[in-house]
């Protein structure tokens, strides 16, 4: 093609190629494999991905089962009223400590888990995983710790890190409690680093061991003030500043028990569910304009049956996808709001474990190399 095509042109068209196709066509010629898995030509593709109206137009879901204890991740149609064509993902890991894996997050279609310790990022779309570097903040280092991860990308540096909020215990009662230490993961840079960031005081996670929401730049924790009557807000974490910030919650929005923040139509959302005896409501509320308290605006809200028991997301067509108790043990289905029906999608799984994000086509992580980063 190099005889008859100028090389600029050839880009273009390798561009619009799908992930799988470029995967194979590495195969081709030195050349090609060389510029496939450059660092620009990845950058690039994601950021013409990115761009698409289309984008994106799947979902992932994820669901853990019991006995024998293992992670499925699965992609279904976001445009289909009906998800009778479902395509599975191999997942390639199993925990060595724990039952599951825990989710931190996802951005751009990557992931990242861990379990202890070990920190892992895996990119689906490619079937590539890396293990991470061990941590500067860890036990031997600094004594018992509890750990607030989260996960994102940084559009300023087309970098994603992986943030470590690590609160040290205290060894007696009359110890006065440290400050938590702040240490970023850089996949550029491919090392950690503990940062100067000065985490805010009376700052508490109301999400432990949720997925954390990665838009604008930046994460972002559901947490409350205990200083100022358990005021629920969203903290934030700024990739490129590493400066911790609150956002004020929407006028209106009810006191919880269960809330997390996503990524609903690429803006900051809040998914609420509230559970108190007959009480069984949810809600789900948008930033339009990022870092505007005034934008925040209900999408939705009703008061659900007592089957369902997590709101997990939103679909195109306007349903709410949901944790619901079935005959059987959990299941992930699909609640219209019009005629107030849920319906089964037929996909089990250990409660509280269920998690939905859009699924976007990439090559992160192509360029590193298998299994693990030293």
């Amino acid at each position: 093609m190099s005889d008859y095509l100028p090389e600029e042109v050839v880009l273009e068209i390798l561009h619009r190629l799908p992930v799988k196709s470029l995967i194979r066509f590495r195969c081709v010629s030195k050349s090609w494999n060389s510029l496939i898995t450059s660092s620009a030509f990845i950058n690039s593709h994601l950021t013409r991905s990115l761009s698409l109206p289309s984008n994106p137009n799947k979902l992932i879901v994820r669901h853990c089962l019991d006995s024998p204890y293992v992670e499925h991740y699965k992609l279904i149609d976001d445009d289909s009223d009906s998800f009778d064509q479902i395509q599975n993902i191999e997942f390639p890991l199993t925990t060595r400590c724990f039952q599951h894996f825990v989710l931190i997050g996802s951005a751009n279609g990557l992931f990242s888990l861990y379990e202890q310790e070990r920190f892992i990022l895996w990119n689906p779309s490619i079937r590539k995983f890396i293990t991470l570097p061990k941590p500067c903040i860890t036990v031997k280092t600094h004594g018992r710790i509890t750990c607030r991860p989260a996960f994102g990308f940084d559009p300023r540096t087309n970098d994603y890190k992986v943030v470590r909020i690590a609160f040290r215990c205290r060894t007696n009662t009359s110890e006065e409690a440290k400050p938590p230490l702040i240490e970023v993961y850089s996949l550029n840079e491919g090392c950690w680093r503990i940062t100067s960031a000065s985490f805010p005081p009376g700052i508490r996670f109301s999400d432990w061991y949720r997925p954390t929401a990665s838009v604008g730049g930046a994460v972002h924790f559901a947490v409350y003030d205990k200083d100022n009557c358990n005021r629920p807000l969203v903290l934030s974490f700024d990739l490129s500043d590493e400066v911790f910030r609150l956002i004020s919650w929407p006028n209106g929005a009810f006191s919880l028990r269960f809330v997390y923040t996503s990524v609903i139509g690429g803006s900051l959302s809040l998914l609420l569910t509230d559970r108190y005896l007959d009480n069984n409501r949810c809600a789900i509320w948008v930033m339009k304009d990022y870092g505007v308290v005034d934008s925040w605006t209900k999408l939705f809200a009703a008061d659900l049956n007592k089957e369902i028991t997590r709101v997990l997301g939103l679909q195109k067509n306007g349903s709410i996808l949901v944790e619901a108790k079935l005959p059987r043990g959990w299941g992930l289905s699909s609640y219209d709001p019009k005629s107030q029906q849920v319906k089964n999608l037929r996909i089990c799984g250990r409660p509280e474990y269920f998690h939905v994000d859009n699924y976007l086509e990439n090559l992160v992580l192509l360029d590193k190399p298998n299994d693990a980063v030293s």
